[in-house]
């Protein structure tokens, strides 16, 4: 978190010096500054890598997203990216959205309330990479469209993306479901999906000017 002179202290998570992007984005002013970093030193000391991904920091393991950290409007939030799967003893963890199918997130509005919450929160994160691990999927309705993996890390891992795609008519949602599953390599869905952002999140379906 921010030293003593206000300047973002470095971290290394599993031996990875943090990129420019990552420092940046903890650099940042904002209502919810000291909460994120406090939430990163508790990321620190679990077995994640640090990454940054759709506008925001990214923690991995085992080839998987395992959580993220946001800063929105009313709470910062550590946001797991398969949490429906996550046994939450604790009772904290709640999802981000009506539609929000597999990713749950803990809110909060004060460091105190993360410092309280750190050895449940670093279980959480524990159980969470042992289920990365285990290869767990969570299974959705037989009557769901299916959406492809860069999808759904896509819609849990960028808030604004979420909010955007969800806001489309079903029509417009099928479309860019069906367009970014047609590619056949995960990389090219990827690409796919960046490509479609801006569109995406100008309210606009696969086939509007």
């Amino acid at each position: 978190m921010p030293d003593a002179g206000g300047h973002a202290a470095q971290y290394r998570v599993e031996g990875q010096v943090s990129n420019a992007k990552i420092e940046a984005f903890f650099r940042k002013d904002g209502p919810w500054r000291a909460e994120l970093a406090a939430l990163r030193a508790i990321l620190a000391d679990c077995p994640v890598a640090e990454d940054f991904k759709w506008r925001s920091p990214v923690y991995t393991a085992h080839g998987g997203n395992i959580a993220t950290v946001w800063g929105l409007k009313d709470y910062a939030a550590l946001s797991f990216f398969k949490g429906v799967l996550l046994k939450d003893p604790a009772g904290i963890l709640v999802a981000p959205g009506d539609n929000s199918r597999s990713v749950r997130l803990a809110k909060f509005t004060s460091v105190a309330q993360i410092a309280a919450a750190e050895t449940v929160l670093k279980a959480y994160v524990a159980e969470a990479v042992e289920n990365e691990k285990a290869g767990l999927k969570v299974e959705f309705a037989k009557d769901d469209l299916a959406y492809p993996d860069e999808l759904v890390d896509r819609l849990d891992g960028d808030p604004d993306f979420r909010t955007a795609f969800e806001g489309l008519t079903p029509g417009r949602r099928r479309g860019w479901v069906l367009h970014f599953s047609g590619a056949k390599q995960s990389a090219t869905r990827a690409a796919r999906i960046d490509k479609a952002a801006p569109r995406i999140l100008a309210g606009k379906g696969m086939h509007d000017r």
